[in-house]
């Protein structure tokens, strides 16, 4: 494999990434060229909305060709082409050849929640300390214990766990936008036997099935319209935009008394969250890492 390097300005993304990929470049990737650096802008998107750039003032896209041929051929082409001013060829390098698989789950190491909490690959061994743990890889479904937004959300179920009771801790369990069906799993650790984890994403579906059963939990996984009647607990990571959409159906399948917790949320966004939510509960944040936010409110 070979990567085509190029330099583009935010204005220059568009064209010259739909181009890439009419030259049949097998992906086409853009990163901020100053990342790690002072210069670097933080850009965050969510599900459904455009997003809010294309790139950043000086981005870096790598397009990765089967030959040193199609992307020397590839560069060629597109530095003629008027849209390409202002862009700059960094070169074309080898990828080398490596065991893939060893290098991605390199990137994965067991993640401590609390000090005997954690998410551990199946190919890792599980920590002295693990009083609980998580058996989790990476997979389609997003939720591997390691963003900020699972882990205070982990955090919030083992806390809750600690002060209940086994399932009377969390009732009945409610996990939307259940992604890899890993807060599912943690309310079934610390005890919850009553959970349905419901997510529009098939895939989603499927890994929470799949990784129950790895960690020898009991739940109940499917599409949105599973999820019926009121819950003791309902847990929603996804992002703020689809959490305002969904506040009156997410405050509906609360139950009296009950408990809602959200993530997903920056903590500029807190403000419009409490507004959305207003109507039905009084949400306040309870966690906060690296610029989110968790929130949580009882009915």
């Amino acid at each position: 494999m070979f990567e085509l390097m190029l330099m583009c300005p935010e204005d220059r993304i568009e064209p010259v990434s739909d181009a890439l990929d009419a030259l049949d470049a097998l992906s086409v990737s853009v990163e901020d060229a100053d990342a790690q650096t002072d210069a670097e802008q933080a850009l965050f998107g969510e599900p459904g909305m455009p997003p809010p750039k294309d790139g950043w003032q000086r981005s870096r896209v790598v397009a990765l060709f089967p030959t040193r041929e199609a992307a020397s051929e590839a560069q060629q082409l597109l530095s003629v082409q008027d849209f390409f001013e202002g862009c700059q060829v960094l070169g074309v390098a080898e990828v080398a050849d490596q065991d893939w698989v060893r290098l991605t789950q390199s990137q994965f190491t067991p993640v401590d929640i609390t000090p005997d909490f954690w998410i551990v690959p199946t190919w890792h061994e599980l920590p002295a300390q693990a009083v609980r743990s998580i058996r989790l890889d990476p997979g389609l479904a997003f939720g591997t214990g390691t963003h900020p937004t699972t882990r205070m959300c982990l955090r919030w179920i083992a806390r809750q766990g600690a002060a209940g009771e086994g399932a009377a801790a969390f009732g009945r369990v409610l996990d939307y936008g259940c992604g890899s069906g890993i807060l599912a799993i943690g309310t079934a650790k610390f005890g919850a036997t009553d959970i349905d984890a419901v997510d529009i994403d098939t895939a989603a579906v499927e890994s929470t099935v799949l990784n129950a059963a790895a960690n020898g939990v009991q739940l109940r996984a499917g599409l949105p319209d599973k999820a019926s009647g009121p819950y003791q607990t309902v847990l929603a990571n996804i992002l703020a935009t689809p959490l305002r959409v969904l506040a009156p159906l997410l405050c509906n399948h609360v139950a009296p008394g009950g408990h809602l917790v959200l993530a997903g949320i920056l903590a500029r966004q807190a403000e419009e969250l409490k507004e959305a939510y207003a109507p039905w509960v009084k949400l306040e944040v309870a966690d906060t890492e690296d610029g989110w936010i968790l929130m949580t409110a009882s009915r």
